[in-house]
Protein backbone atom coordinates (compact mmCIF):
# COMPACT_ATOMS: atom_id res chain seq x y z
CA UNK A 1 0.00 0.00 0.00
CA UNK A 2 1.20 3.55 -0.59
CA UNK A 3 0.90 6.40 1.19
CA UNK A 4 -2.79 8.32 1.64
CA UNK A 5 -4.01 10.48 -1.55
CA UNK A 6 -3.30 14.23 -1.15
CA UNK A 7 -6.47 15.52 -1.74
CA UNK A 8 -9.94 14.26 -0.33
CA UNK A 9 -10.41 12.32 2.67
CA UNK A 10 -10.47 8.79 3.69
CA UNK A 11 -12.87 6.22 2.58
CA UNK A 12 -14.65 9.55 0.64
CA UNK A 13 -15.11 10.01 -3.14
CA UNK A 14 -14.41 12.96 -4.72
CA UNK A 15 -16.70 15.47 -4.44
CA UNK A 16 -16.61 18.64 -7.34
CA UNK A 17 -14.20 20.36 -5.42
CA UNK A 18 -12.20 17.51 -4.84
CA UNK A 19 -12.05 16.68 -8.94
CA UNK A 20 -11.52 21.04 -9.27
CA UNK A 21 -8.51 20.63 -7.12
CA UNK A 22 -6.97 17.75 -8.99
CA UNK A 23 -7.64 19.63 -12.13
CA UNK A 24 -5.80 22.48 -10.84
CA UNK A 25 -3.16 20.61 -9.90
CA UNK A 26 -2.24 19.31 -13.59
CA UNK A 27 0.56 21.18 -15.67
CA UNK A 28 1.15 21.00 -19.74
CA UNK A 29 3.81 18.79 -19.77
CA UNK A 30 4.71 18.58 -23.79
CA UNK A 31 2.76 19.40 -26.96
CA UNK A 32 0.08 17.37 -28.62
CA UNK A 33 0.54 19.44 -31.48
CA UNK A 34 4.11 19.12 -32.11
CA UNK A 35 4.56 15.65 -30.87
CA UNK A 36 1.58 14.08 -32.51
CA UNK A 37 -0.54 16.29 -35.39
CA UNK A 38 2.85 17.16 -37.04
CA UNK A 39 3.74 13.50 -37.41
CA UNK A 40 -0.37 12.91 -39.04
CA UNK A 41 0.27 15.72 -41.07
CA UNK A 42 3.57 14.27 -42.26
CA UNK A 43 1.69 11.16 -43.18
CA UNK A 44 -1.25 12.33 -45.32
CA UNK A 45 0.60 11.36 -48.50
CA UNK A 46 0.50 7.82 -47.41
CA UNK A 47 -2.80 7.59 -45.34
CA UNK A 48 -6.25 9.72 -45.48
CA UNK A 49 -7.03 11.96 -42.64
CA UNK A 50 -9.73 12.05 -40.87
CA UNK A 51 -10.85 14.48 -38.18
CA UNK A 52 -13.63 12.34 -36.57
CA UNK A 53 -13.90 15.07 -33.70
CA UNK A 54 -12.90 17.45 -31.36
CA UNK A 55 -12.41 18.11 -27.04
CA UNK A 56 -12.83 21.45 -26.24
CA UNK A 57 -11.70 21.31 -22.27
CA UNK A 58 -11.67 24.88 -20.89
CA UNK A 59 -8.64 27.04 -22.87
CA UNK A 60 -7.80 24.06 -25.28
CA UNK A 61 -9.04 22.69 -28.33
CA UNK A 62 -7.62 19.20 -29.37
CA UNK A 63 -8.77 17.95 -33.18
CA UNK A 64 -8.47 14.13 -32.77
CA UNK A 65 -7.66 12.38 -35.93
CA UNK A 66 -7.83 9.11 -37.72
CA UNK A 67 -5.37 7.75 -40.31
CA UNK A 68 -6.76 5.18 -42.72
CA UNK A 69 -6.06 3.39 -46.49
CA UNK A 70 -6.30 5.55 -49.27
CA UNK A 71 -6.83 2.27 -51.27
CA UNK A 72 -9.88 1.37 -49.05
CA UNK A 73 -11.34 -1.91 -50.43
CA UNK A 74 -14.50 -3.57 -49.04
CA UNK A 75 -13.20 -7.43 -49.94
CA UNK A 76 -10.10 -6.76 -47.51
CA UNK A 77 -10.27 -7.76 -44.27
CA UNK A 78 -10.02 -4.47 -41.47
CA UNK A 79 -7.78 -3.85 -39.12
CA UNK A 80 -7.53 -1.12 -36.21
CA UNK A 81 -4.92 0.00 -34.44
CA UNK A 82 -5.56 2.09 -31.32
CA UNK A 83 -3.06 4.23 -29.04
CA UNK A 84 -2.92 7.17 -26.32
CA UNK A 85 -6.52 6.25 -24.46
CA UNK A 86 -3.98 6.30 -21.79
CA UNK A 87 -2.29 9.89 -23.21
CA UNK A 88 0.57 9.17 -20.70
CA UNK A 89 1.82 5.80 -21.94
CA UNK A 90 4.04 7.47 -24.66
CA UNK A 91 4.93 4.47 -26.34
CA UNK A 92 1.36 3.66 -27.60
CA UNK A 93 1.04 6.90 -29.42
CA UNK A 94 4.09 6.76 -31.10
CA UNK A 95 4.28 3.30 -31.69
CA UNK A 96 0.81 3.39 -33.74
CA UNK A 97 2.43 6.50 -35.61
CA UNK A 98 5.85 4.33 -35.87
CA UNK A 99 3.62 1.93 -37.64
CA UNK A 100 2.47 4.27 -40.02
CA UNK A 101 5.02 5.46 -41.28
CA UNK A 102 6.85 2.25 -41.59
CA UNK A 103 4.63 -0.65 -42.13
CA UNK A 104 1.30 0.36 -43.65
CA UNK A 105 2.66 0.42 -47.24
CA UNK A 106 3.42 -3.59 -46.55
CA UNK A 107 0.10 -4.66 -44.92
CA UNK A 108 -1.99 -2.77 -46.21
CA UNK A 109 -1.67 -4.72 -49.25
CA UNK A 110 -3.66 -7.32 -47.31
CA UNK A 111 -5.93 -5.36 -45.02
CA UNK A 112 -7.78 -1.72 -44.37
CA UNK A 113 -5.81 -0.18 -42.03
CA UNK A 114 -7.44 2.43 -39.35
CA UNK A 115 -4.83 3.90 -36.46
CA UNK A 116 -6.66 5.96 -33.80
CA UNK A 117 -2.74 7.20 -32.59
CA UNK A 118 -3.52 9.29 -29.92
CA UNK A 119 -7.50 9.08 -28.37
CA UNK A 120 -6.50 11.22 -25.13
CA UNK A 121 -4.74 13.96 -26.37
CA UNK A 122 -5.16 16.15 -23.12
CA UNK A 123 -3.91 13.31 -21.18
CA UNK A 124 -0.57 13.25 -23.50
CA UNK A 125 0.00 17.13 -23.09
CA UNK A 126 -0.23 16.36 -18.84
CA UNK A 127 1.10 13.02 -18.93
CA UNK A 128 -2.14 11.57 -17.32
CA UNK A 129 -4.21 8.76 -17.40
CA UNK A 130 -7.62 10.50 -16.70
CA UNK A 131 -9.49 12.96 -18.92
CA UNK A 132 -9.75 16.39 -17.12
CA UNK A 133 -13.01 15.58 -15.51
CA UNK A 134 -11.38 12.52 -13.78
CA UNK A 135 -12.67 10.06 -15.89
CA UNK A 136 -10.52 6.91 -16.99
CA UNK A 137 -11.09 6.58 -21.11
CA UNK A 138 -10.10 3.21 -20.97
CA UNK A 139 -12.92 2.16 -18.45
CA UNK A 140 -15.57 4.38 -20.58
CA UNK A 141 -16.15 2.51 -23.60
CA UNK A 142 -19.69 1.74 -23.76
CA UNK A 143 -22.53 3.15 -24.70
CA UNK A 144 -23.17 6.91 -23.64
CA UNK A 145 -19.72 7.04 -22.48
CA UNK A 146 -18.96 9.65 -19.67
CA UNK A 147 -15.59 10.45 -21.22
CA UNK A 148 -15.94 12.27 -24.93
CA UNK A 149 -12.57 10.54 -26.14
CA UNK A 150 -14.17 7.04 -25.76
CA UNK A 151 -17.23 8.41 -27.43
CA UNK A 152 -15.73 10.13 -30.22
CA UNK A 153 -14.18 7.36 -31.28
CA UNK A 154 -17.06 4.65 -30.82
CA UNK A 155 -18.97 7.14 -32.68
CA UNK A 156 -16.35 7.14 -35.81
CA UNK A 157 -15.81 3.51 -35.61
CA UNK A 158 -19.13 2.65 -35.88
CA UNK A 159 -19.54 4.93 -38.53
CA UNK A 160 -17.18 3.78 -40.63
CA UNK A 161 -19.61 -0.01 -41.11
CA UNK A 162 -17.45 -1.98 -41.33
CA UNK A 163 -16.37 -5.86 -39.74
CA UNK A 164 -13.19 -5.37 -38.14
CA UNK A 165 -11.18 -8.49 -37.64
CA UNK A 166 -8.36 -7.01 -35.67
CA UNK A 167 -7.89 -4.85 -32.76
CA UNK A 168 -4.47 -4.07 -31.34
CA UNK A 169 -4.53 -1.83 -28.76
CA UNK A 170 -1.49 0.07 -27.34
CA UNK A 171 -0.96 0.58 -23.51
CA UNK A 172 2.26 0.78 -21.18
CA UNK A 173 2.00 -0.30 -17.34
CA UNK A 174 4.62 1.98 -15.56
CA UNK A 175 5.88 2.64 -12.16
CA UNK A 176 3.65 5.97 -11.88
CA UNK A 177 0.76 3.53 -12.10
CA UNK A 178 1.90 2.65 -8.17
CA UNK A 179 3.18 6.13 -7.18
CA UNK A 180 0.42 8.39 -8.81
CA UNK A 181 -2.57 6.82 -10.51
CA UNK A 182 -3.52 3.67 -8.20
CA UNK A 183 -3.29 6.07 -5.63
CA UNK A 184 -5.51 8.83 -7.23
CA UNK A 185 -7.70 6.37 -8.19
CA UNK A 186 -8.62 4.79 -4.89
CA UNK A 187 -8.77 8.55 -3.59
CA UNK A 188 -11.20 9.67 -6.33
CA UNK A 189 -13.38 6.44 -5.14
CA UNK A 190 -12.86 7.02 -1.24
CA UNK A 191 -11.85 3.02 -1.56
CA UNK A 192 -8.31 1.48 0.14
CA UNK A 193 -5.95 1.46 -2.43
CA UNK A 194 -3.68 -1.81 -3.05
CA UNK A 195 -1.01 -1.13 -5.30
CA UNK A 196 0.29 -3.95 -7.80
CA UNK A 197 3.30 -5.69 -8.55
CA UNK A 198 4.60 -3.61 -11.79
CA UNK A 199 5.41 -6.52 -14.45
CA UNK A 200 9.43 -6.25 -15.41
CA UNK A 201 8.77 -6.55 -19.18
CA UNK A 202 6.17 -6.28 -21.77
CA UNK A 203 2.76 -8.40 -21.39
CA UNK A 204 -0.49 -8.64 -23.79
CA UNK A 205 -4.34 -8.75 -22.27
CA UNK A 206 -6.52 -10.91 -24.48
CA UNK A 207 -10.00 -10.61 -24.37
CA UNK A 208 -12.06 -13.13 -22.42
CA UNK A 209 -14.54 -13.67 -25.23
CA UNK A 210 -12.13 -14.62 -27.82
CA UNK A 211 -8.67 -14.96 -25.97
CA UNK A 212 -6.84 -16.34 -29.29
CA UNK A 213 -3.88 -18.01 -27.60
CA UNK A 214 -2.26 -18.59 -30.64
CA UNK A 215 -2.56 -15.04 -32.21
CA UNK A 216 -1.27 -13.96 -28.58
CA UNK A 217 1.94 -16.52 -28.61
CA UNK A 218 2.99 -15.41 -31.94
CA UNK A 219 3.16 -11.66 -30.55
CA UNK A 220 4.57 -12.46 -27.79
CA UNK A 221 7.05 -14.41 -29.92
CA UNK A 222 7.64 -11.44 -32.17
CA UNK A 223 7.90 -8.57 -29.32
CA UNK A 224 10.96 -10.47 -27.29
CA UNK A 225 13.02 -9.92 -30.57
CA UNK A 226 12.67 -6.31 -29.45
CA UNK A 227 12.09 -6.70 -26.08
CA UNK A 228 12.21 -8.47 -22.36
CA UNK A 229 8.83 -10.43 -21.77
CA UNK A 230 7.70 -9.78 -18.19
CA UNK A 231 7.78 -13.15 -16.60
CA UNK A 232 4.82 -14.33 -13.40
CA UNK A 233 5.21 -13.06 -10.71
CA UNK A 234 5.31 -15.48 -7.59
CA UNK A 235 1.54 -16.13 -7.61
CA UNK A 236 1.66 -16.99 -11.72
CA UNK A 237 -0.10 -13.68 -12.16
CA UNK A 238 0.17 -10.38 -13.63
CA UNK A 239 -0.89 -7.23 -12.21
CA UNK A 240 -2.53 -9.55 -9.80
CA UNK A 241 -4.56 -11.41 -12.94
CA UNK A 242 -3.55 -15.11 -13.34
CA UNK A 243 -1.54 -15.83 -15.93
CA UNK A 244 -3.08 -17.39 -18.61
CA UNK A 245 0.07 -18.51 -20.90
CA UNK A 246 3.57 -17.11 -21.23
CA UNK A 247 3.32 -13.17 -21.35
CA UNK A 248 -0.48 -13.00 -21.67
CA UNK A 249 -3.26 -12.22 -19.04
CA UNK A 250 -6.94 -11.97 -20.05
CA UNK A 251 -9.77 -9.36 -19.17
CA UNK A 252 -13.63 -9.30 -20.21
CA UNK A 253 -12.64 -6.28 -22.26
CA UNK A 254 -16.22 -5.17 -22.98
CA UNK A 255 -17.72 -5.77 -19.29
CA UNK A 256 -14.94 -3.20 -17.96
CA UNK A 257 -15.40 -0.72 -20.73
CA UNK A 258 -11.84 -1.09 -22.35
CA UNK A 259 -11.13 0.19 -25.64
CA UNK A 260 -10.09 -3.37 -26.82
CA UNK A 261 -13.95 -4.49 -26.69
CA UNK A 262 -14.97 -1.35 -28.52
CA UNK A 263 -15.73 -3.76 -31.62
CA UNK A 264 -16.49 -7.47 -32.04
CA UNK A 265 -13.23 -8.21 -33.51
CA UNK A 266 -12.40 -11.98 -32.78
CA UNK A 267 -8.56 -11.27 -32.74
CA UNK A 268 -7.87 -8.53 -30.25
CA UNK A 269 -4.86 -7.78 -27.96
CA UNK A 270 -4.07 -5.22 -25.63
CA UNK A 271 -0.46 -4.60 -25.26
CA UNK A 272 1.59 -3.54 -22.30
CA UNK A 273 5.15 -1.55 -22.62
CA UNK A 274 6.91 -1.50 -19.75
CA UNK A 275 9.32 1.88 -20.33
CA UNK A 276 10.64 2.11 -16.73
CA UNK A 277 12.79 -1.34 -17.26
CA UNK A 278 16.63 -1.07 -16.39
CA UNK A 279 17.41 -1.79 -20.68
CA UNK A 280 14.62 0.19 -21.88
CA UNK A 281 14.87 3.34 -24.20
CA UNK A 282 12.26 5.16 -25.94
CA UNK A 283 12.81 3.55 -28.87
CA UNK A 284 12.20 0.02 -27.97
CA UNK A 285 9.51 0.43 -26.20
CA UNK A 286 8.36 1.96 -29.33
CA UNK A 287 10.00 -1.12 -31.62
CA UNK A 288 8.03 -3.67 -28.94
CA UNK A 289 4.51 -1.36 -29.96
CA UNK A 290 5.55 -2.32 -33.51
CA UNK A 291 6.47 -5.75 -33.40
CA UNK A 292 2.92 -6.69 -31.83
CA UNK A 293 1.33 -4.95 -34.48
CA UNK A 294 3.47 -6.60 -37.24
CA UNK A 295 3.00 -9.75 -35.30
CA UNK A 296 -0.25 -9.91 -35.11
CA UNK A 297 -0.76 -8.97 -38.68
CA UNK A 298 1.36 -11.85 -39.82
CA UNK A 299 -0.05 -14.28 -38.07
CA UNK A 300 -3.66 -13.25 -39.80
CA UNK A 301 -1.83 -13.16 -42.76
CA UNK A 302 -0.33 -16.53 -42.29
CA UNK A 303 -3.48 -18.57 -40.53
CA UNK A 304 -6.32 -16.55 -40.96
Amino acid sequence: MSKPYSIGEPNQPWQAHHKQQWLNEQQVKRSYFKDVVSQINALETQLCKEQYGTLNYHNSCYPLYALKSKNWQPNKPTVLVTGGVHGYETSGVHGALSFAQHHVSHYEKTFNIIILPCISPWGYETINRWNPNAIDPNRSFYENSPADESQLAMEYITALNCDILCHVDLHETTDTDNSEFRPALAARDGVQNHNWNIPDGFYLVGHTQTPQPEFQSAIIEKVATVTPIAPADASNQLIGVPVEQFGVINYDGTALGLCMGMTSAPYVTTTEVYPDGASATPQNCIDGQVGAITGALDYLINNH
